[in-house]
């Protein structure tokens, strides 16, 4: 898109005159006056602008890209298409029809090597394409083959071609294009030889077509010399003779192979008729020769076929693909992995990625089987997902830094979650990642630095809070630095004050510290008790806790009993709020339980007789001590249930 240059140096700002001048001066502004007139912009440009901004906005708007590519296309000034095609690319290298678009314009343009650039572009992109291979080499043949030196580089570049893409199990267009332009039988042959050795979709038809060869030439014309010598002295060796292990009739002539022939004198026989027998027996060598080679590779391709068939769209397309073919690349690429043929394995990934490049699945399938091979192959599929095709999925990055952090490439590491932090901002396990690699790095201070520079950034009070949790763990079990950790907690408590998890998170702390501190214990059950955004369930809870941290570590006596009745009032308010609730028909347990409830509580007469039972267990000297007269008493699990939110690391 052309831009306009600043003009800004040619204009006139300030409100100098000459000093000579004696005309009367004004408070008015001086009219500005430009040299350079900046141009305004034709409907052709805004159109533009307006396609330019809808991919800008949204680089994954596919069909975006397509209205835009279009556009330039029609324009047809290749400054502004070689702009949008580069940037295209970028993103969607896997569309090789756009590639071909691309060079066809700069051909069209008469820029010859712009369009051989683009070439070698899309085929280092996408090297399996068999059908930009094909383009890229007909473009060749018409603008170059002419020539002797252009036959040279016609012929190499079809060698590329097959190098590149000949195992492809669809690469059979390849391999007729090739065959079809070389000239020369013996090399024709040479690449039969190749291709009857690799199992592609169209076997059978070429194995018919190396006979129709074998059979429209000499066998010198298609061997050889020594090749030729080589087979032909086999063939009259095996050749039977009347001193050969044949019985010769006595009253018959000798035996001939085929029908026998014209005689003429030496040197008169018509071309062909001398060694006519001889050259049927060479060519049925040849071909049977490889019989055996094609049985193989029959062989070969029936283990296939039915992976083959269910490859439905083998070519890059943004939507997404159905489970089944999904499925299939899967079972496709592990059974090749299972038969041990890198060569193959590699293809077949490359021909997966073209069809699956937007699943981190197959990425990280390739990179694994990778690590078994080369390192700098592993890093340059890490590099080909993260980069363009999966610029914003973290777990493929996340992956390709835990790589090179095993290869010890911790600056690496730390580019690829710096870019990814870049890409996708706020993503929590992406910033935990980046502050553990600094801390297996034994960077203590920047891993600091990090925590304390997500808290304050946090987005949600939630976010921060989960930071703080991480951050007082950190200093308590890596750093043993007690009361910075505490200190950290109590500064999450007053900006969130109502999250239950940072208090069992502190409450945690306490209870690990040696020896442990009864009066923080106690305040900190206090300060939970006394919340008004705990529900009272939660409460419940919480008393049990103490009740058991008291009858464990307490020294005051008074303070258990005191502690126990607490809790007898508070499980009398709820069992008082639940049957409000229930009278109220606001509950939201089911009616069936509600009915075992009424049960309970009315069946054995009066409602109050429970209650009773309650306070005068309450009003017992032992019943402090008696665990079975606690409401809700059975097992260890009961004071500490799951849905506290700790995980069983700290509470099995």
């Amino acid at each position: 898109m052309a831009k306009t240059e600043p003009v800004g140096e040619n204009i006139a700002t300030d409100n100098r005159t000459d000093p000579d001048d004696d005309t009367e001066k004004t408070d008015t502004e001086p009219e500005i006056k430009s040299d350079v007139e900046i141009p305004e912009k034709t409907e052709r440009q805004l159109e533009l602008e307006k396609y330019w901004k809808t991919v800008r906005d949204n680089p994954t708007d596919f069909t975006g890209w397509t209205y835009l590519l279009q556009f330039v296309e029609q324009e047809n000034i290749p400054e502004e298409a070689r702009g949008a095609y580069e940037a295209f690319f970028q993103h969607y290298p896997y569309c090789y029809g756009y590639w071909k678009k691309y060079a066809d314009l700069e051909r069209r343009h008469g820029n010859l090597d712009l369009s051989i650039e683009v070439f070698e572009k899309g085929l280092r992109a996408i090297p399996l394409s068999v059908e930009l291979w094909i383009h890229y080499l007909n473009f060749f043949q018409e603008e170059f083959g002419s020539t002797e030196k252009g036959i040279v580089k016609t012929r190499n570049l079809h060698e590329r071609a097959i190098a590149a893409a000949g195992t492809d199990f669809r690469s059979d267009k390849l391999w007729d294009t090739y065959i079809a332009w070389e000239v020369n039988p013996v090399k024709v042959t040479a690449i039969y030889d190749r291709l009857l050795t690799i199992p592609t979709q169209l076997y059978s038809h070429h194995f018919e077509n190396f006979k129709k060869h074998v059979t429209n030439h000499h066998p010198k014309e298609i061997l050889s010399l020594d090749d030729f010598f080589k087979m032909r002295r086999e063939v009259v060796a095996k050749a039977p003779t009347p001193d050969g292990e044949e019985e010769v009739p006595e009253d018959g002539p000798p035996p001939v192979i085929g029908p026998a022939p014209e005689e003429l004198p030496p040197g008169m026989e018509r071309e062909g008729t001398s060694d006519r027998d001889e050259v049927q027996m060479l060519r049925h060598k040849m071909i049977q020769a490889r019989e055996s080679v094609h049985k193989s590779t029959e062989s070969e391709v029936s283990k296939r076929w039915a992976f083959e068939e269910g490859i439905k769209r083998p070519y890059f397309h943004v939507k997404p693909l159905e489970r089944t073919q999904l499925k299939n690349w899967r079972e496709y690429l592990d059974y090749e992995i299972q038969q041990g043929l890198h060569e193959r394995v590699v293809v077949l990934f490359e021909r997966c990625m073209i069809a699956c490049c937007l699943y981190e699945d197959f990425w990280m399938k390739y990179a694994k089987y990778m690590e078994e091979h080369s390192h700098e192959a592993v890093r340059n599929v890490y590099r080909r997902a993260c980069n363009i095709h999966l610029p914003k999925k973290p777990y493929i990055h996340m992956a390709w830094a835990a790589f090179e952090e095993r290869q010890g490439n911790h600056d690496a590491a730390w580019e690829v979650l710096s870019n990814l932090e870049k890409s996708v901002p706020g993503l929590v396990m992406v910033s935990m990642r980046r502050i553990s690699l600094e801390r297996r790095k034994g960077n203590m201070e920047d891993c600091e630095q990090l925590f304390k520079y997500y808290i304050e950034n946090a987005g949600t009070t939630e976010v921060m809070t989960f930071f703080c949790i991480k951050y007082a763990r950190y200093l308590f079990k890596i750093k043993g630095d007690t009361e910075g950790a505490r200190a950290v907690l109590h500064a999450a408590i007053a900006k969130d004050k109502s999250n239950e998890k940072l208090y069992l998170q502190l409450l945690d702390l306490e209870y690990q510290c040696r020896p442990i501190n009864e009066d923080r214990v106690n305040e900190l059950f206090g300060l939970m008790m006394i919340n008004p955004d705990f529900s009272n369930d939660l409460k419940v809870k919480m008393s049990r806790r103490q009740l058991e941290f008291l009858e464990d570590f307490g020294s005051n006596i008074h303070k258990i009993k005191e502690c126990y009745d607490e809790h007898q009032k508070l499980l009398k308010e709820v069992h008082n709020e639940k049957k409000r609730k229930h009278h109220d028909g606001s509950s939201n347990e089911p009616s069936e339980k509600r009915s075992k409830m009424d049960l309970a509580s009315n069946g054995s007469g009066d409602g109050a007789t429970s209650a009773a039972a309650a306070q005068t267990a309450s009003n017992e000297p032992h019943a402090v001590y008696n665990y079975g007269h606690w409401p809700g008493y059975s097992s260890t699990s009961s004071y500490y249930p799951h849905h506290w939110g700790y995980s069983s690391q700290y509470y099995p």
